[in-house]
């Protein structure tokens, strides 16, 4: 890990999100968000890249890896979701999931469960985001708040066991998801966050780019 300095991040995403809504994909803009503070030193990477945009010496070089995947979690290979669940176990690389990584290979790895939701459905009205967890430094600043538009998740969450769940969503019709969940695995500090659909301009947000550099800042180990 870096010094007390900048903290590295390098966000990753597999460019499949609509170009009309993302033109720079997920993530330029969750990067564009995070660079938002100069703590954070920011960088991106995506599937098609040499080493699937993280090679041993990148992520060597990455304090925090935030990743956005979606249609293509088949593509990501065996041995770069093991060189990244090396590098957090072992050498305490921060890791966030964020929104349909939940099935993504690396996430799934690293909290041993399967990442599997009880339902989903698009444009399904306001996501009702209630902070259940107001003393954890990601919540820092953040006070319950709604998404709309925004895709909707329902439980069950094959989520493994979290340290702590942050945030909780409900949706009409009474549907709910924990939307916000931390874990610590190895030296490693995870954080999965469920908005942020791709259709959707949720990573404009200044709420939502407020949590992810909290997000950031924790993984790290700087809160």
């Amino acid at each position: 890990m870096s010094e007390q300095g900048k903290i590295r991040v390098l966000v990753w995403s597999e460019h499949t999100a609509p170009k009309a809504m993302y033109p720079n994909d997920i993530n330029g803009v969750v990067a564009d968000g995070l660079r938002q503070d100069p703590i954070f030193e920011v960088s991106t990477a995506e599937l098609v890249d040499p080493d699937q945009g993280v090679s041993e010496e990148v992520l060597a070089n990455t304090d925090v890896l935030a990743w956005w995947g979606h249609l293509l979690h088949r593509m990501v290979r065996d041995e770069t979701v093991d060189r990244i669940e090396r590098h957090v176990k072992e050498r305490g690389m921060g890791f966030l999931a964020l929104h349909s990584s939940h099935m993504a290979k690396p996430f799934t790895r690293l909290i041993g469960d399967d990442g599997r939701i009880g339902g989903v459905k698009h444009e399904a009205g306001p996501e009702e985001v209630k902070v259940l967890a107001p003393d954890h430094p990601i919540a820092a600043g953040v006070s319950d708040f709604s998404i709309d538009p925004e895709e909707m998740y329902d439980e069950e969450f094959g989520a493994g066991k979290p340290d702590t769940v942050v945030f909780h969503s409900t949706f009409p019709g009474g549907h709910e998801f924990r939307s916000g969940l931390t874990y610590t695995v190895g030296l490693g500090r995870i954080f999965y966050f469920r908005p942020g659909h791709e259709e959707n301009p949720t990573y404009y947000r200044d709420d939502v780019r407020h949590i992810l550099r909290n997000a950031a800042k924790w993984a790290a180990g700087r809160s």
